[in-house]
């Protein structure tokens, strides 16, 4: 259960990002959320890699609880961040 595999995929249509890319930025989750309009087993995350880039995610949780990143690129689109409420001058900002 919460096993996480990524697509083969996706480094083949975006050979600069591995599966360990892919794996890192999941782990290192900054915002995500499920996609209930859309299909609610279906996640859209945004997450750093281990080369410190950001990564746009698209995953999908089968019925034991694992889940298969079928989908990521670098950097985010803007639909995605705007889906996600993600905007990097109001995360820096001091409180």
């Amino acid at each position: 259960m919460d096993k996480v595999f990524v697509d083969d995929r996706v480094p083949q249509r975006h050979p600069n990002i591995s599966k360990n890319d892919a794996m890192v930025a999941w782990k290192n989750c900054m915002r995500s959320r499920p996609r209930i309009n859309k299909n609610p087993s279906e996640c859209l995350a945004i997450g750093v890699d281990g080369k410190g880039r950001l990564l746009e995610l698209v995953a999908l949780r089968d019925t034991e609880g694992d889940w298969l990143i079928y989908h990521a690129m670098t950097p985010p689109a803007e639909n995605a961040k705007r889906e996600l409420q993600f905007d990097r001058r109001k995360s820096h900002e001091k409180r």
